[in-house]
């Protein structure tokens, strides 16, 4: 049973949701909890629809999403249903959890009745105004549009990052210059800015490398402005009465370096112009808070990246989205789609050559990435491409995702020409994220509702939720560590998740648990072997074994055969409904596809509950249609001389 499904997977998405539905109905019904089938459907809607789509993983924010948006923009039911909406999403909730579906990053059971029980007067007050112009519209207009995927990362103990952010460049200049600043404060020209003195003798304190011979004011001097501009906007300084002043309010950041990297961090997309150093708004300042989350995003969980490729697909990012207003922009000028190509900003006069802007973003990007390595947030270094970023030249946009461009939009003949040119180089600009520069990344994807995981947060988990997690959300490497790291807990062990995959009661998790275990663990195949005549597990071990080639079928028993092939069409049922299954019978089996059937649920699998609903929407759809007396069309019958043309109905389109 998968809970994360890509949004064109809609066959299977819809699969699975019948099963959810099947399965939490009856739980309900057993628990005498409240449940009903359109409430539940709506609350599977609403997660897969969102951001990361992952069905199981509810939080408080997620929660208030549902019940204060999703439901009275969506769901039409009658008012007595929609007024216990909370119950039954707690049902739903204990259902995920009871089953081993719960995905443990969310709320545990307790935050999440809470979370339910603090939305219920918002929500009341939500019906109270209720209007709705027709029925149910999610299935075609999603509320939100699904993110890329994000790599797993590790990330250093917390200390040695706190010691980093204290290490900052960024970070020791932001605190030096607003001590040098102080209460009283320093004289500023009539424009605001430092005079020549002043801006000389705060560049050699604060170690800017920046000549200041020829100064005239601090606003000859970028990498000062923007360190002015940057402290202005932490509210660190603040310009008053022709002075510049340090800001008393603000003065216990300067003793947490860490809170401050962070704000720093943060109020970094606010400062194009001054990263750019730009006297017009060149294509990558108009869009740099966008671009700035682009790159970011891109270099997440990836190591030494060209940045000539970033500079590559920044610059199809910028042209892509031209005809858009930039955010923040109110001035004139701006004519959409009709607006030159070759140079995008409205206020300035177009290049005459296209190579000439896209230079002009390469320096823009060069200068945001000194910049971002002086806070401490990238590593700069010099080499040569990794043989992943040429050979993804052939391919979609895997490692491009960041900066705009869709899942299957590939770079032009000619620019992925240039790159791969360029790629070739031996002394190439390489960027990758520090472990600083990793954690704030995967702070702001986690704010942003998406899916960010971090080896070692599984650590507390039951052994059904991990491997639930592992199976749909690690890949195989990051698998094996996150588990290993589990297993290094107190009272953890295999055999605890040996018993989780026994209790799961879905075959295709039961199957993809017991398959992370074969393949991460140093003797897993040989605990499978193990495995092949456990009442429970023999028949995944089974089918295992057999699927990687380590047991002939042939070499499998009468009775081991009829468990597996148990274990296979409970599966098929789970995957794709009774329809798909019935199908596969037929032609497997023709008018004995009841018989063959019957003997699988006669096989002696463990799974009750799986057996019951192949007995009543399998076997039971294959009796009927077998006794089924044959109906015969007037004139068309044996010995009749013709037949009528069958003509289409629409059914048959």
């Amino acid at each position: 049973m998968r809970t994360w499904f890509e949004p064109e997977e809609a066959e299977a998405f819809e699969a699975a949701k019948a099963v959810l539905l099947r399965r939490c109905l009856t739980w309900a019904d057993e628990h005498d909890r409240p449940a009903d089938e359109l409430l539940i459907g709506a609350a599977i809607d609403a997660r897969h629809h969102s951001r990361d789509g992952r069905l199981a993983y509810w939080d408080e924010k997620q929660i208030r999403r549902y019940l204060l948006g999703w439901i009275p923009r969506y769901v039409v039911a009658a008012r007595e249903i929609l007024d216990i909406a909370p119950d039954i999403l707690r049902t739903y909730l204990g259902y995920l959890a009871a089953t081993g579906l719960r995905d443990p990053r969310g709320a545990t059971p307790a935050e999440a009745d809470l979370a339910i029980a603090r939305a219920t007067p918002e929500y009341r007050a939500a019906l109270a105004h209720l209007t709705r112009p027709g029925p149910l519209a999610f299935a075609r207009d999603p509320a939100e549009p699904r993110a890329h995927l994000q790599p797993p990362i590790a990330l250093p103990p917390a200390a040695d990052l706190t010691a980093a952010a204290a290490r900052s460049p960024t970070v020791e200049r932001l605190i030096a210059l607003t001590t040098w600043a102080g209460e009283d404060g320093r004289p500023l020209t009539a424009t605001g800015d430092l005079p020549a003195g002043a801006a000389r003798e705060l560049t050699a304190l604060l170690g800017t490398g920046e000549d200041a011979g020829d100064a005239r004011s601090s606003a000859d001097l970028p990498r000062l402005a923007l360190l002015l501009a940057w402290a202005k906007r932490l509210r660190l300084v603040r310009s008053a009465g022709g002075r510049l002043h340090a800001v008393a309010r603000t003065a216990p950041l300067l003793r947490d370096p860490e809170g401050l990297w962070r704000h720093a961090f943060h109020a970094l997309p606010s400062l194009g112009p001054f990263v750019t150093r730009r006297t017009t708004a060149s294509p990558f300042t108009l869009f740099f808070p966008d671009l700035l989350t682009g790159l970011l995003n891109t270099l997440y969980g990836m190591d030494d990246m060209p940045v000539a490729r970033l500079a590559e697909t920044a610059w199809l990012t910028c042209r892509k989205h031209h005809h858009r207003r930039p955010p923040g922009w109110d001035g004139p000028g701006w004519d959409g789609p009709g607006s030159d190509d070759k140079a995008l900003d409205p206020r300035r006069k177009p290049a005459d050559d296209p190579e000439e802007t896209r230079q002009e973003l390469t320096e823009d990007l060069t200068r945001t990435f000194d910049v971002l390595a002086d806070l401490g947030a990238v590593e700069l270094t010099r080499g040569p491409a990794d043989e992943l970023y040429l050979s993804g030249l052939d391919h979609d946009h895997d490692h491009d995702h960041g900066l705009g461009l869709g899942r299957d939009e590939r770079l032009p003949p000619d620019a992925a020409e240039r790159l791969r040119t360029r790629l070739a180089e031996p002394d190439l600009l390489l960027a990758r994220l520090t472990p600083l520069g990793q954690r704030a990344v995967r702070e702001r994807l986690l704010a942003d509702g998406r899916d960010a995981p971090l080896i070692g947060e599984l650590a507390g988990a039951s052994a059904a939720e991990l491997l639930g997690v592992l199976t749909q959300h690690y890949p195989p490497y990051d698998a094996a560590a996150e588990l290993h790291g589990w297993l290094a807990q107190p009272g953890h062990g295999i055999e605890p998740l040996l018993q989780a995959v026994r209790e799961c009661p879905f075959r295709t998790r039961a199957a993809a648990m017991l398959n992370i275990l074969a393949e991460t663990l140093p003797d897993g195949r040989a605990l499978l072997h193990g495995l092949r005549r456990d009442p429970v597990l023999g028949p995944a071990a089974l089918t295992y074994l057999v699927d990687v080639g380590e047991l002939d079928p042939s070499a499998i028993g009468h009775g081991e055969h009829l468990l597996l092939v148990a274990e296979n069409f409970l599966t098929l049922l789970e995957l794709g409904g009774p329809r798909p299954l019935i199908e596969q019978l037929k032609a497997m089996a023709g008018r004995e596809a009841y018989d063959l059937v019957a003997a699988v649920l006669e096989a002696g699998h463990h799974d009750t509950v799986g057996l019951e609903e192949m007995r009543v929407l399998v076997a039971e759809p294959l009796r009927a249609a077998r006794h089924r007396p044959l109906r015969l069309i007037p004139g068309t019958g044996p010995g009749s001389r013709t037949r009528p043309t069958r003509k289409r109905n629409r059914r048959d389109h």
